[in-house]
């Protein structure tokens, strides 16, 4: 079920037999020439529809920008700083606790987010410790990238041509729900480099094309309904 899709009165009734809620989370940023710049929100959200469609789940609204930054150089691009995805989700959190949410699961499709959402539970819990009482939520974070079925999936399909960036696993997932999205690209080089990432203007200079050791031609339709199967079945085991 979506949130957007529902009225109030069916978010009263749900609330009555379960407190959990899914957050798909990702970011709008490029992914080299062939991942589609929506890519890291996409995936969390054909995860959290296959989990809905096995339990009765509410989803929320996809956050589609997150923190990016180091993408900047790249046209399209999106980014919020660390402090201000920080306050979105504490506002989130906090909106959704006002209705008797308990269990808020951040289902993320993008690396980069990962600090900052950590940094945002802390900011919850600190704030009802500090003011004597138990804040009544179970935040979660799973990164659905880091799965532990989608990891050895992941191995077996790429190996070392997964790389970190525009991964062939990534835009697979995508092309599983998006088939008519394929693009057709020579990719040079095939296996790209990789290394540490800085600020924008780094990335750009040490990544020309996007890509962080990903062999994105690997990538395909097949691949990616395997891998959905695999991401839906970590991410519903880590919520239960």
């Amino acid at each position: 079920m979506k949130l957007q899709m529902m009225t109030w009165q069916e978010v009263e009734s749900y609330l009555q037999g379960s407190q959990t809620i899914v957050i798909p989370i990702g970011s709008t940023e490029q992914h080299g020439p062939t991942g589609m710049i929506g890519t890291d929100a996409l995936c969390p959200e054909i995860v959290a529809q296959g989990m809905a469609e096995q339990r009765e789940l509410i989803i929320g609204p996809t956050l589609s920008i997150g923190m990016a930054q180091h993408h900047l150089a790249f046209a399209g691009s999106i980014s919020l700083r660390p402090s201000t995805l920080m306050h979105v989700l504490v506002d989130v959190i906090e909106s959704l606790g006002r209705h008797g949410f308990e269990q808020i699961c951040f289902l993320n499709g993008h690396g980069g987010n990962i600090a900052t959402v950590q940094a945002a539970f802390s900011e919850v819990w600190a704030k009802a410790s500090f003011a004597g009482r138990d804040s009544g939520l179970k935040l979660q974070l799973h990164n659905w990238f880091q799965g532990r079925r989608v990891m050895r999936l992941s191995h077996e399909l790429f190996g070392d041509g997964e790389g970190s960036h525009a991964t062939p696993s990534e835009i697979s997932l995508v092309l599983a729900a998006y088939p008519d999205a394929a693009r057709r690209v020579k990719l040079d080089p095939i296996k790209p480099p990789t290394g540490p990432i800085r600020d924008a203007r780094d990335f750009r200079r040490c990544h020309p094309d996007g890509r962080m050791g990903a062999r994105a031609d690997l990538a395909s339709v097949e691949h990616g309904r395997r891998l959905r199967e695999a991401a839906i079945t970590d991410a519903l085991e880590a919520l239960a």
